[in-house]
Order: C-alpha cells, then sequence, then structure tokens
C-alpha cells in the first residue's frame, strides 16, 4: 500500500500517540505538514488485542506506521512487573507488525531502548553490540520484548521484503513524561522529587543509589525529529541509535535539575537502592552518518521539562 516517497498527504498511524514519543511524533508531523496522521486511545483500540489491531489495519490501510506504543517504566517498575513487561510488550509489537504486514504496510519504524545491549557494553555503544553479552537483570524482560522486536522486523524484511526499520534512543525526557515516582525514569522522578523537597523547605534531596552511574538522556522532541528524519530518507532496514553522545553522572543529573528548580538544599544518596547499568552511552555514529543531529543541550531540555511539570496537576 505504500509508496516509496512519503508525502504531505500520506496517511500515518501513531501507535501510541499520548505517550511522551509518540506525542512528540505527533507534533513533529504536525509542524512537518502532514496533514493525515491516524491515532488511536487505548479504549478505542487496544493493541493487546490481535483480531481489534487486524481488523483496524484492514480497515485504515495506513501507509506508514510509527510503533511508539509500549509498556514502559523505570528500575522499580521493571523490576518487579517483569511479567507484564515483557507480555505487553511482545503483545504490542507483534500484533502490530503482523496485522501491518498482512494490510500491505511497505513502511513502519519500531522504538525500542538502549537497554537492550548488554550491560558491560564497550562505550559508547554501537549497534553491533547487540547480543554481544549478558543483559541488566533488573529490566531483562522488558530489554528481551525489545530485542524481539527488533528481531521481527529483520525477519519480515528478510521473508517479505518490507522496509521495517528499528530506532533505540538514549534515556528520553520532555513533554507528557511520567512523573510517578514509583513507575517513572530518574530524569522526571528527580524533578518531581526536587520540585516537591523545595516546596516543602527540605534542607536534603534523597537520590537514589551512589550518583556514579553515567547516563546520557535526550529531550524527546529531539528523538522525534530523529524518527520523522528516517521515515523520510532512503533507509529500508536496519538499527539505528539515536542520542547525543555526550553523558553525565546521576550526581551531575540532580545537580542540574536542583539548579533549574532553585533548589539549594544538599543530595543524600541512598546507597541501598540499585544503581543499574554503571554506564549507558549511546554511539549515534551511524544516524550522524545520514545528516542528523540531535539539537537540545541538557540544561535547556531540563528547563522546558521543569515547566512542563508545573503546568500539570499531580
Amino acid at each position: 500500500m505504500s509508496t516509496d516517497v512519503l508525502r504531505k498527504d500520506s496517511k500515518i498511524f501513531v501507535s501510541g500517540h499520548r505517550g511522551m514519543v509518540g506525542s512528540a511524533i505527533v507534533r513533529r508531523l504536525q509542524v512537518g505538514g502532514y496533514t493525515n496522521v491516524v491515532t488511536r486511545t487505548r479504549e478505542q483500540l487496544d493493541l493487546l488485542d490481535q483480531a481489534a489491531v487486524v481488523d483496524f489495519m484492514q480497515a485504515e490501510k495506513p501507509e506508514y506506521i510509527f510503533l511508539a506504543a509500549a509498556k514502559v517504566g523505570g528500575i522499580q517498575a521493571n523490576n518487579t512487573l517483569r511479567a507484564d513487561f515483557i507480555y505487553q510488550n511482545l503483545l504490542i509489537q507483534s500484533n502490530v507488525v503482523g496485522a501491518a504486514h498482512q494490510a500491505g504496510v511497505q513502511r513502519l519504524l519500531f522504538l525500542g531502548s538502549s537497554c537492550i545491549y548488554p550491560r558491560d557494553c564497550p562505550q559508547p555503544i554501537k549497534e553491533e553490540y547487540l547480543l554481544t553479552g549478558p543483559l541488566e537483570q533488573t529490566n531483562e524482560p522488558y530489554a528481551i520484548a525489545k530485542i524481539a522486536g527488533i528481531k521481527l522486523c529483520e525477519s519480515f524484511n528478510r521473508q517479505y521484503g518490507t522496509s521495517y526499520v528499528s530506532v533505540m534512543p538514549t534515556n528520553l525526557y520532555g513533554p507528557n513524561d511520567s512523573y510517578d515516582l514509583n513507575n517513572s525514569h530518574v530524569l522526571p522522578a528527580l524533578i518531581r522529587k526536587t520540585h516537591e523537597a523545595k516546596a516543602r523547605g527540605d534542607k536534603e534531596l534523597v537520590v537514589w543509589g551512589s550518583g556514579k552511574p553515567r547516563r546520557e538522556f535526550m529531550y524527546v522532541d529531539d528523538m522525534a525529529d530523529a524518527c520523522v528524519f528516517l521515515m523520510e530518507s532512503d533507509v529500508r532496514e536496519g538499527l539505528f541509535n539515536v542520542g547525543l553522545g555526550t553523558d553525565v553522572t546521576i550526581r551531575e543529573l540532580a545537580e542540574t535539575i536542583m539548579e533549574v528548580a532553585g533548589f539549594e538544599g544538599e543530595i543524600v544518596f541512598d546507597s541501598s537502592k540499585p544503581d543499574g547499568t554503571p554506564r549507558k552511552l549511546l554511539s549515534a555514529n551511524r544516524l550522524n552518518a545520514l545528516g542528523w543531529r540531535a539539537r537540545t543541550g541538557l540544561k535547556d531540555g531540563i528547563e522546558k521539562a521543569y515547566a512542563d511539570f508545573k503546568s500539570r496537576e499531580f
């Protein structure tokens, strides 16, 4: 059903459009002048329901799909809801990719996660390091589901000649992020904890772990720009890391958030909580070679994210 050229009136289905990444992709498409973007809420289309997904694809016949829907969360959620994370993500991606192929969709972009790579990976992490070592145990079920999604796309391309591409983002943050302290990732959790500590007049900010792990953080609108860039390109297959190429320690991240929020207390590290992977820095050289680079620096992005946080009610 798809043509080789993404047109401004091409029918584009963005799954997970209410999530942080999906909503950013929709914003980027709208800014880019795309006029036929199709979305469905979870109530309108349950991606865990194979028959419903097949019916949707056959009725709508999208030409392009951004598969941004997923069950996501931070270390605690990944470690405690292990069955939910592997089961639901396997179902979502299998249902969407399978139904897309049945409906004749030739172009699809699958969003994975940098946790697919081995725990003790050489740094920066290159795409070819996939499946070369053991995974981080705290999020292994989620990682395995995402690896299966990559291989699903590869296998459909090889057997059926489709053009399904996979992208692996680094840690993302920005508008529509989750600030739930039990389930969110480290950056949004620290934004909320810092804001609330300041509001209470606390003298200390408690941060999980040792503060020593290094992480890379990218503003979500940059990720969306990379996704649309790839869909607009002549790339037809493969795995692409999406990142900035620079990282910070969790201590440095907390200090930057404290500066943005205006909190002047001290940081106290709770070493009883897990650190996760010691370092996770992606090499985006493969994508950079095509002409794409991230634009938003960490402090600028945190300022935008903090403004988004304050505009919401909790």
